[in-house]
């Protein structure tokens, strides 16, 4: 009879066992099935960013751009109107100063450059500018500095006296 009572408790711990061994293998499908979930959640939110990213990177870039045209455009409008000054001033020198003499023939040359720079500044573009610039920076390049140098002096002396 001893034997008996130990059968039916060694089925109970069996079944318990194996009831067990069922709810591991069912919580270990679930924990892969959630860390499934979340992995597919986490790859869509890094996908969604990296594309948000993107899009305000391209808005950034599509902004400097117009930012940097709406400049080029007022540069050269501001040349235009530069242009249209030294011309206005060549006019004025002319119909002022005198015809005659060395003064005269003075300031006609000096009308006559201040027109010429006048009608320059209004017929080409900023990029034509900055390439004759360039240009003659290269075949002057003493030139060049000493008048960068006496623009530099002459500025800083405007902005002294103001200070």
């Amino acid at each position: 009879m001893a034997d008996s009572g130990t059968k039916p408790n060694q089925g109970k711990v069996e079944d318990l066992k194996t009831q067990a061994k069922d709810m591991g293998q069912h919580v270990t499908q679930k924990a892969g099935d959630v860390a499934s979930t979340l992995k597919d959640k986490a790859h869509d939110i890094a996908g969604q960013a990296r594309d948000k990213a993107q899009d305000l990177a391209g808005q950034a870039k599509d902004k400097a751009q117009d930012m940097a045209t709406a400049a080029r455009d007022k540069a050269e409008d501001a040349m235009g109107a530069v242009g249209n000054r030294l011309s206005g001033l060549a006019d004025r020198i002319r119909e002022t100063a005198p015809h005659e003499g060395v003064v005269g023939s003075a300031a006609s040359t000096v009308a006559e450059k201040l027109h010429s720079g006048g009608q320059y500044l209004q017929q080409h573009s900023l990029r034509d500018v900055s390439n004759d610039l360039t240009a003659m920076v290269r075949s002057y390049p003493i030139q060049a500095l000493l008048v960068g140098v006496g623009i530099g002096y002459l500025v800083a002396m405007a902005t002294s006296r103001r200070a």
